[in-house]
């Protein structure tokens, strides 16, 4: 088929998007469809983000970090963990440049390769015992390269998602996309299970690490056209045309409506801090200071993970009968009530499976109830030609603030001063985000 030409010195993939939008023209894309679309892609991101995070507890203080006694490697590598909630925003102000010039195909491939490249690589990085402190820079380097390609995997198909499903099952339907976190966990952490409680621990260090990392490459490419063949549908290209889904500057949007992204980056604090304290920092504590193995932890953590996706549903059709912003002030308030608990009774001690176990099952219930509605909060509020970017801007900012350094933190102070700083720690997200409910009275829907 022929490309049209392009007037200007940059190569697109306008006219591809339109040649595919010509020969899906008889083809009504659904909901369901889209749906699905969605969690494939949602989940692909989600399991490089877990596959990085249990390295680096379980690979990278022994393999990059050995010079270090543990407590101290796992805190530079959680530092490390951190840069790519610094690069995400960088990433979508980049991004978004590339889809204003180039179009969405473009960006859409290009982030996705970067992401499953910079995951792929880690596979193949020799460790601190053959090249020294250059085994940290590349590690750095790749971890910054997956901040960036995360900040440009913005599609707006959540957007679209919402907007083609019925008015009265919009929560449900803005629910969807929030099934990739938990999918992507309980890849990962299968992986990681199974390769912890099925090598010796000179294998598991030496090359069976290295095996999720590797698979990367393979699911973000199925995730890719996945993606592209919906961003090609008729509906997003009316959706264009409505200036509904448009890519905007960056410095005008900051202009315009920096009140909205930062209301927008708080209010769901209470979950994203949440979010890394039933993943990422019960399995540091757990390797640390208890003798509890943690591929057996990791299987735990798969239950809750389950339990997480199924609240993750009923948040949204508990916030089509109530509404959005009465669930997240809720289930913010829940959250306080269960950091109070962490904090008078700090269920993570030394042997005690049995707290570990209800702390992991009733943190990813409240992480489902709140995560499930949490994206997009605000964005209503912003002028339609700043929605799409502003979504995308406002995730990273609350990534940023929520949860890219809640493991480092929280691990620091705990170790220092005892498991209550969790609680208190989650306590402060969960009052963040009342104060922010608070401040934004209208009505919070999806984009």
């Amino acid at each position: 088929m022929a490309i049209d030409h392009v007037e200007g010195p940059y190569p697109s993939s306008k006219p591809l998007e339109r040649d595919a939008r010509l020969a899906n023209t008889d083809h009504k894309v659904a909901p369901s469809e889209i749906a699905i679309g969605v969690i494939i892609g949602r989940t692909a991101e989600y399991f490089d983000f877990f596959v990085f995070a249990i390295a680096s507890v379980v690979v990278f203080p022994k393999v990059f970090l050995p010079f270090l006694e543990p407590l101290t490697a796992t805190l530079y590598s959680f530092a490390i963990f951190a840069l790519a909630f610094i690069a995400r925003p960088l990433g979508t102000a980049v991004f978004t440049a590339i889809d204003r010039r180039h179009g969405r195909g473009v960006k859409l491939t290009t982030a996705l390769f970067l992401l499953g490249f910079s995951t792929m690589a880690i596979s193949f990085l020799p460790g601190y015992a053959q090249i020294g402190v250059w085994s940290l820079y590349l590690l750095a380097g790749l971890r910054i390269g997956q901040g960036l390609a995360l900040g440009g995997a913005w599609d707006g198909l959540a957007s679209l998602l919402a907007l083609n499903a019925p008015i009265e099952r919009r929560g449900f339907y803005a629910a969807i996309p929030q099934l990739g976190a938990p999918f992507g966990f309980i890849v990962a952490a299968v992986m990681f299970s199974y390769l912890l409680l099925n090598l010796t621990e000179g294998e598991f260090l030496d090359w069976g690490w290295r095996y999720p990392f590797f698979c990367a490459f393979a699911v973000n490419v199925v995730a890719l056209f996945s993606r592209l063949r919906l961003v090609a549908t008729d509906e997003f290209s009316r959706l264009l045309e409505q200036r509904r889904l448009e890519p905007s500057p960056i410095i005008p949007l900051i202009r315009n409506h920096s009140r909205e992204l930062l209301i927008g980056a708080l209010i769901p604090l209470a979950s994203f801090a949440l979010f890394h304290l039933v993943t990422v920092f019960p399995i540091s504590w757990i390797n640390l200071f208890t003798e509890r193995s943690p591929g057996e932890f990791l299987m735990i953590q798969c239950s809750g993970a389950f339990i997480c996706a199924g609240a993750v549903m009923a948040s949204g059709l508990i916030a089509d009968q109530i509404g959005r912003r009465m669930l997240l002030m809720i289930t913010a308030g829940l959250i306080a009530v269960f950091a109070l608990g962490s904090i008078i009774a700090p269920l993570l001690v030394e042997e005690n499976a049995i707290g570990q176990t209800i702390y992991v099952n009733a943190g990813f219930a409240l992480l489902g109830l709140s995560y499930g509605q949490s994206s997009g909060a605000v964005t209503s509020r912003l002028e339609q030609r700043f929605r799409y970017t502003g979504a995308a801007l406002t995730s990273d900012l609350a990534w940023l603030l929520g949860a890219g350094f809640a493991p480092l933190i929280v691990l620091f102070l705990s170790a220092r001063y005892g498991l209550a700083c969790v609680g208190l720690y989650l306590l402060s997200g969960a009052i963040t985000t009342l104060l922010a409910l608070g401040s934004s009275r209208s009505e919070i829907r999806q984009v």
